[in-house]
């Protein structure tokens, strides 16, 4: 499963998970780095690098605002091509950042059910998530499932599918 399975338009460019908190951003970015023998960024481990600070503890020291602002400046800030690239589940909340993305990437949405998400996460409270004060799970999910689908050129539904098959889907999708 190399990368010799993109056409010429394909092998220089991005691949680009969004999608929920537990959709799999981050494992299926791995699977898809190994097996398209690409490096992997991960945005939200960038966030964390340059804060010093885990996503949680920006959230809960500078807020909401903040996060999604320095959310936004990491992710202009990518410059590289051939990457699988594994966004924070807010990064759709910025145009400048999902357009810029978009330009050197195509764009994956790992579309998860409400349900499926429920039962995959137990810490919604303190993993991370960018969300409004007030605002459950079920809110935000609904929220997103627009901006989701706009920046998508892929959508890939990751319910009752394992880590592995849904690798294959991914780069069943890319080559076709």
């Amino acid at each position: 499963m190399g990368s010799h399975l993109f056409t010429a338009k394909h092998e220089h460019i991005n691949i680009v998970l969004i999608g929920m908190p537990g959709s799999g951003k981050s494992s299926l970015g791995a699977l898809l780095a190994r097996a398209l023998n690409r490096p992997l960024l991960d945005t939200d481990t960038l966030i964390e690098s340059s804060e010093n600070a885990t996503l949680q503890e920006v959230l809960d020291l500078r807020g909401y605002d903040y996060f999604l602002k320095k959310e936004e400046e990491v992710l202009v800030s990518i410059q590289c091509t051939n990457h699988i690239i594994a966004t924070g589940g807010s990064a759709i909340y910025s145009d400048l950042a999902m357009n810029h993305l978009k330009k050197s990437g195509i764009v994956v949405f790992l579309y998860t059910s409400l349900a499926t998400l429920r039962q995959r996460i137990s810490n919604y409270t303190s993993r991370g998530v960018a969300k409004q004060s007030g605002h459950s799970f079920a809110d935000l999910y609904h929220q997103r499932q627009q901006r989701y689908n706009h920046y998508a050129d892929i959508t890939i539904e990751t319910d009752d599918v394992g880590p592995h098959q849904l690798t294959k889907q991914i780069i069943a999708r890319l080559t076709q």
